[in-house]
């Protein structure tokens, strides 16, 4: 249960300094900022273990895990432009 509550923890911040630091309006709540920091972590992370940064079972960074977001926001809104 602990290991649930940290990653939503971890969830909220990273997705909301990916919000605060991307500039725009990204209309989303509170369950897809906690995604959306969640995702931008484990992007970040399969990214990092592929490029040899951090080895398999290692969590990413916090500031890997906050670009993560950032790129996963910035694909958010190309595909939400589009439709």
């Amino acid at each position: 249960m602990m290991s649930f509550l940290g990653t939503v923890l971890v969830g909220v911040v990273v997705g909301l300094i990916a919000r605060a630091i991307k500039p725009g309006d990204d209309k989303m709540g509170w369950i897809l900022t906690i995604l959306l920091g969640i995702a931008g972590s484990l992007v970040a992370g399969y990214v990092g273990r592929a490029a040899g940064w951090y080895q398999p079972g290692e969590p990413a960074g916090w500031i890997a895990s906050v670009i993560g977001a950032i790129v996963l926001l910035l694909i958010y809104g190309m595909v939400r432009r589009k439709a």
